[in-house]
């Protein structure tokens, strides 16, 4: 009989920067825990309002919705609150803990490790503390932009997060595609992995067969 607590845990996965019905069907039907929706103008993902109402009542239950946002004023994301009704916020620009506690809502923090004041475990570390009633600490590569990139980070810059007592769940980002994401998965033991560019055709463009490749990949790296 199998130990429930010894069993080994399910990693699970968030598809981000969905723009299309279809590519909301094809996360959900791969098996994707939860889905991201961009409120960032100047990413090539970015819904409108009108888009994100009509993809979230693409979700079935089960699956979680996930507003993203770059240093947004507080009325566009009030907005999306009430319009969208999303499940969890992600903040992925230079939002304070203050800011990013003040809608009352699950939220996670997203920090693009390997840029300025984030090039040591040490600094991550101390970085990510601030943000202690996060749900998750999500982990991106740097880039001038906020996300997106598809570029990978150097998973040393991590050790001093997986180590600490106080750590928040840690959800892996950054250049995580079918062909490396098992790697990933095995060298970090992360909660969660959040994937965009890698399962895309163009940008915004999902596809359902590497969708359907990149949570094979992530079960096989579970044993």
């Amino acid at each position: 009989m199998t130990d429930a607590f010894s069993a080994p845990r399910r990693i699970r996965v968030k598809i981000c920067g969905l723009t299309r019905p279809q590519d909301v069907d094809a996360a959900v039907n791969a098996g994707a825990d939860a889905v991201g929706l961009v409120f960032y103008g100047p990413s090539k993902r970015a819904v409108s309002l009108e888009q994100a109402i009509a993809l979230r009542k693409a979700v079935p239950a089960f699956v979680d919705v996930v507003a993203l946002f770059v240093n947004a004023a507080e009325d566009q994301v009030q907005e999306v609150i009430d319009q969208v009704q999303p499940d969890l916020l992600q903040f992925h620009g230079d939002e304070t803990p203050a800011y990013c506690e003040s809608f009352n809502r699950r939220y996670f923090r997203a920090f693009r490790v390997g840029g300025p004041g984030l090039d040591t475990p040490e600094q991550v570390l101390a970085a990510c503390r601030k943000y202690a009633s996060a749900s998750a600490w999500l982990f991106d590569s740097y880039s001038t932009g906020y996300g997106g990139s598809g570029l990978p980070f150097d998973p040393a810059l991590l050790r001093d997060v997986r180590q600490a007592a106080d750590s928040r769940p840690l959800v892996l980002a950054g250049g995580l595609k079918a062909d490396t994401v098992a790697q990933s998965v095995r060298a970090l033991q992360p909660y969660a992995v959040d994937v965009s560019s890698g399962v895309e055709e163009a940008p915004g463009i999902k596809s359902a067969q590497k969708i359907a490749a990149f949570m094979k990949a992530v079960a096989s790296a579970q044993g």
